[in-house]
């Protein structure tokens, strides 16, 4: 092994057994409570952050907020990696997955779903219409029809044309926040100090048929529980569910850990799992607690996040990097 490789591997080492038990920061005297208050992850978070604190801001509830918030970016035929005009799978079409969990652990959502605009509201009536909690592919489209959604064309000409230039190649190589920026999650804590949250992508660019990330999957891409936080990722969704890591990040809140130290040692796994790899690639996540406070943590420079509150006017932040 030679002294770069060894380095990086001790390196690694190093930070994942820090983060292996909670920091005295844990134990600090909670901050006073911030609500309402929504996070969700990249640039188009902000955008999306408006159309939710229109409903937080006048007391709305939280789930109604985040289905809002993140129908901007899958409505916006510009946004390559989120509902209409996302980047297709090898074979030319344009796969969405989604899910949305609220306060009382009620969940819904919709993989492999093609045609609907708006996976994230699919995904909702899949919650509160059906005994289910996923439906994928075909099926979920004809509920979708049932449901009153319009069938519509998703692939836009920009997004033909990129997938038309990577067939001369057709070489399955993501880019970190490039292909990797796949995801909008948005979490949202409401006046009456509930939680909820959503999780919506066209998955990976130029991906296998078929293919299914984390952003569909509660407990990888989304997770809430009410009693102590709410988690949402972004990046490459197979290492994400190999650590079960939105689950992974609140269960970290419960036992102690602030947002920003869950987030982190959430990393910190990734790493440890897959040492090498994790340097080709991103994985973000992102928390907050009861109190309104929140993290984000990232395997790569690059990940931002925006935050809207009373306190916070929706600035956009960057997230801290373990490289």
């Amino acid at each position: 092994m030679n002294a770069s490789r060894r380095n990086f591997f001790q390196r690694s080492a190093a930070l994942v057994s820090s983060l292996a038990v909670p920091s005295l920061f844990s134990f600090k005297k909670p901050l006073p409570e911030i609500r309402p208050l929504v996070i969700s992850t990249w640039n188009f978070g902000k955008a999306a952050n408006v159309e939710a604190w229109k409903i937080l801001s006048t007391n709305g509830r939280a789930l109604d907020a985040v289905e809002r918030g993140v129908q901007v970016p899958e409505g916006d035929p510009t946004e390559t990696s989120v509902g209409l005009g996302g980047l297709p799978d090898r074979d030319g079409r344009v796969t969405l997955d989604a899910c949305i969990m609220d306060d009382a652990a009620n969940i819904g959502a919709v993989a492999c779903l093609e045609h609907i605009v708006h996976p994230i509201s699919v995904a909702r009536k899949v919650m509160e219409k059906t005994p289910h909690v996923m439906l994928v592919g075909e099926g979920a489209l004809q509920f979708a029809l049932q449901q009153g959604f319009k069938k519509e064309k998703l692939l836009t000409p920009a997004s033909e044309k990129a997938w038309r230039e990577w067939l001369k190649d057709a070489k399955y190589k993501p880019v970190a926040n490039i292909e990797n920026h796949d995801t909008i999650g948005m979490l949202a804590l409401d006046g009456n100090q509930n939680l909820s949250g959503a999780c919506t992508t066209s998955g990976m660019a130029y991906k296998m048929r078929g293919r299914v990330g984390d952003s569909p999957i509660i407990g990888a891409g989304l997770f809430v529980d009410n009693e102590v936080g709410a988690a949402t990722s972004t990046g490459v969704g197979e290492e994400v569910i190999r650590i079960c890591g939105s689950h992974l990040v609140v269960e970290l809140m419960r036992q102690g850990s602030l947002p920003q130290e869950a987030c982190e040692r959430a990393v910190a796994r990734i790493v440890k799992n897959q040492p090498a790899k994790s340097k080709d690639m991103q994985v973000g996540f992102l928390a907050i607690d009861k109190a309104g406070r929140h993290g984000a943590f990232a395997l790569q420079k690059g990940f931002t996040y925006a935050v809207y509150s009373n306190e916070i006017a929706n600035q956009l932040f960057d997230a801290k990097s373990f490289y």
